[in-house]
């Protein structure tokens, strides 16, 4: 099973759930000690990173780019797929068109999270068509590059758009496979009456897993029963990442090599 792990670069989203903070050489060189075979990215921009330094820290380090989060869309830039202004959502599919071309350098997927809004009462129908409509869009900038857009339903307190994976499948499964899922067992904890058997429905849209705990702590630190997901995740033979988008409890270098053990614990 192939690991990951999170590098926040976005100084607006500091205290959120990324495990380092401190820059791209010093995450990417942290990583690689710790075992992990790929980095996560949460970037300000697409011209944030020169994808020269990034190849030579991927290099240098024997790390693959596992995704790169468009959140700053959000965070920073206060921009969502569904808002109600077309200008708006035009240079919110711009920014994540932006990230998509960058990401597909390194055969990575971009990740869709907080930018797909919510929407306002009475107009649900709406703003999931129209959140439906950006994705096959984009979904379909990204299959130029032959990578996948990653869509990542949220719990009820970040979205009231799309909370599960079911409702995810219904949102994505009409788009030719261009658009997988995320599957955060953060998010999963809260919503999912059953999170083994939700990643069984849903096995064949899958593309990532954000492997953390019910705490938003590293997976072993909160009390999800990984065993059951581990036994899942075998039968659908998922060869994609386990992520860590963690809170960098009780520090970084302790996240990291918790997320580790426990990998190394359930696929031996």
């Amino acid at each position: 099973m192939r690991s990951a792990i999170t590098i926040s670069l976005v100084e607006e989203a500091r205290g959120g759930p990324f495990v380092y903070w401190d820059g791209l050489e010093d995450g990417c060189r942290r990583a690689a000690a710790a075992g992990f075979d790929a980095v996560e990215l949460f970037v300000p921009s697409a011209d944030a990173i020169n994808p020269g330094e990034l190849r030579r820290l991927l290099a240098e380090h024997q790390l693959q780019l596992a995704a790169v989060g468009t959140g700053a869309g959000w965070v920073k830039h206060r921009l969502t797929l569904t808002d109600p202004d077309p200008a708006q959502r035009d240079k919110a599919c711009d920014f994540v068109r932006n990230i998509i071309d960058f990401a597909s350098q390194f055969n990575a997927p971009a990740i869709i999270g907080s930018m797909q809004g919510r929407h306002t009462p009475g107009s649900e129908d709406a703003t999931l068509e129209t959140l439906q409509q950006a994705l096959d869009e984009l979904g379909a900038h990204a299959a130029q590059y032959h990578v996948s857009l990653l869509y990542e339903p949220l719990n009820r307190y970040e979205t009231n758009l799309v909370n599960t994976l079911a409702a995810g499948v219904k949102l994505i499964a009409p788009l030719g496979g261009r658009v997988k899922l995320l599957a955060d067992l953060f998010h999963m904890n809260i919503e999912e009456v059953d999170i083994a058997e939700s990643l069984l429905a849903a096995a064949e849209h899958i593309g990532h897993i954000h492997f953390v705990d019910s705490n938003r702590r590293a997976a072993g630190f909160g009390h999800i029963d990984f065993a059951p997901i581990a036994d899942v995740l075998r039968r659908i033979q998922y060869d994609g990442y386990l992520c860590a988008e963690a809170l960098p409890l009780p520090d970084a270098d302790l996240a990291a090599r918790q997320t580790i053990a426990q990998i190394h614990s359930l696929f031996p």
